[in-house]
């Protein structure tokens, strides 16, 4: 996360066959109200959407490997 907590996440079922998750992924979370360690998964950025990200300037302070 970009608030620098590591958190448990989970893929709701309504995503679950739609996509593919791997380490470094970049996603978008919702953290739970009555757990704040904890989150869903509401979605994944693809490669290029990450890229044109980064050139518009919204990506610039997280750090993302290549």
């Amino acid at each position: 996360c970009d608030d620098k907590i590591e958190r448990s996440c989970r893929v709701p079922g309504r995503l679950r066959r739609k996509i593919w998750l791997r380490e470094n992924d970049v996603v978008i979370v919702k953290i739970w109200e009555y757990d704040p360690k904890k989150a869903d998964i509401i979605w994944k950025y693809y490669p290029h959407q990450v890229k044109r990200l980064r050139a518009t300037g919204i990506l610039q302070n997280i750090e993302i490997p290549e």
